[in-house]
Order: C-alpha cells, then structure tokens, then sequence
C-alpha cells in the first residue's frame, strides 16, 4: 500500500464514521431491539498467506455452532429480517470503517478471504493478497451479484463451498488482478464510485 493510499483511507473512514455515526447508532439500536445481542459480527479474514485478522460487520444471521465458508443457500434460512435489508443496501459493512483505520483493509482492494480458501487455494491467493484487502474492489463491482446468484442455488455446506471454491475464488482473482495492475487512487474513487451508486448486474 503507497502512503498516498494510506492517507487517503483514513482520512475517508474518519470522514464517514462521523457522517454516518447517526446511521450506526440506528442500526445497532434496531438489530439490539429486534435480534438481540451480539449487534456485531466478527469473522477471521486473511490480509496475507499467513495474516489474519477479525473482520467488523453488523450481524445479519442467527447464531450457529456450525459456521464455516462462505454464505449461501444453506445459510439463507439464518438471515434474519433486518439482516437481509442490511446485505441488500451493503450497511452492514458499515463497521469495517474501523478495519480501515487499524490497517487491515483499505477501502479499495480485493475482499479478504477466509483463512480455509486461502489454505485451499494458496497459489491464487499469493499473488491476490499481493494488494491490501478492502471493503470492495472491481471484482465486487463486476461479479458480485453473479456470485450470490450462484451461492443462492447451493443447498449443501458442501455444495456452497465446492461452488465458491472452484467457479467464484479463480474468476474473482482474474478481476482482482486487472486491479492490481492498474491500481491507483483516481482507479480506487471510480471503484468506490461504482459501488455506491452504479453496482454492476
């Protein structure tokens, strides 16, 4: 990550910890109100082959002992209500703006991974986790949606991983790759840019 990047990324999460403060106090209000405690969600996610770190979000499902991989049909009926309206508008995300101010992720940048794909899948990942991770990227721009169309179909804990796996993790690394190369901050504002207000179909 170039300095430039990095001063931009905490100047942007400051920014908009304090416009959205209002929004986050809501939201935790509600999920405390409806859901219960725990209002947040944390999950292990790699920045490199061998770093890990806890990944902040608002909790959109129901507890499980089981609960391994990635999200799909087999984790649809765990979805509460007020998770589901905060996965479509992406507000759950909202607290990894602190992740972005520790450094774990930048605002941009290929979206962290599980440690169990990143052991499956080490070579890919070694070149993928080459960028910082971030809150979205141009993978989650262009292929977002066909991914939870895909993940939606699978029934199985092993079917959502087998799909993930092998169709998601090789055609997101081959977009997070063209990020790579081309990375720069006007890049980064277009990305984000897109994200809010233009998400690909």
């Amino acid at each position: 990550m170039t300095p430039l990047k990095r001063i931009f990324d905490v100047l942007a999460a400051i920014g908009l910890g304090l416009v959205l403060l209002p929004v986050i106090i809501v939201i935790a209000a509600v999920i405390a109100v409806r859901d219960g405690r725990p209002i947040f969600y944390l999950s292990e996610r790699m920045r490199g082959i061998d770093d890990g770190f806890q990944l902040v979000k608002f909790r959109t499902m129901r507890h499980s002992d089981v609960n391994t991989g990635v999200s799909g049909g087999d984790k649809a009926s765990r979805i509460t209500a007020t998770g589901q309206f905060l996965r479509r508008t992406r507000l759950d995300e909202i607290p990894q703006l602190w992740n972005v101010l520790r450094g774990d992720i930048s605002f941009v940048g290929p979206r962290p991974p599980l440690r169990q794909y990143v052991e499956q899948c080490p070579e890919i990942y070694a070149e993928v986790l080459k960028s910082r991770p971030g809150i979205t990227g141009l993978a989650s721009v262009h292929y977002h949606r066909h991914e939870e169309r895909l993940l939606s179909r699978t029934q199985t804990v092993e079917e959502t991983d087998a799909t993930y796996r092998g169709i998601c993790v090789p055609r997101k690394a081959k977009i997070d790759l063209i990020y790579q190369r081309h990375q720069n901050i006007c890049f980064d504002v277009a990305i984000m840019w897109r994200t809010v207000f233009k998400r690909s179909a």
